[in-house]
């Protein structure tokens, strides 16, 4: 089971803050949240595992974006909401 991080855990995780996370979702560097309820949304730690480790690696920002595409569908596959 996937532990889920919250936007203010993401923001410390990633040393940033939130308005830089949704900043990186809408240009395709993060995915979507997921919806976890009505007001609660999160995303998957093993999914910001990866994300952290293209950074690390030095990935360009497209292959960020790849990677996060490839997310997205696996979420598709799986039967989530992407």
């Amino acid at each position: 089971m996937d532990k889920y991080l919250r936007p203010r855990q993401l923001a410390a995780n990633l040393g940033t803050c939130k308005a830089t996370i949704y900043r990186d979702v809408s240009s395709g560097l993060l995915p979507p949240p997921i919806k976890l309820g009505l007001r609660a949304s999160a995303w998957p730690e093993s999914e910001i595992v990866a994300i952290m480790r293209a950074r690390a690696a030095g990935k360009p920002a497209d292959a960020q974006r790849d990677l996060v595409q490839r997310i997205l569908a696996a979420r598709q596959e799986a039967g989530g909401a992407a």
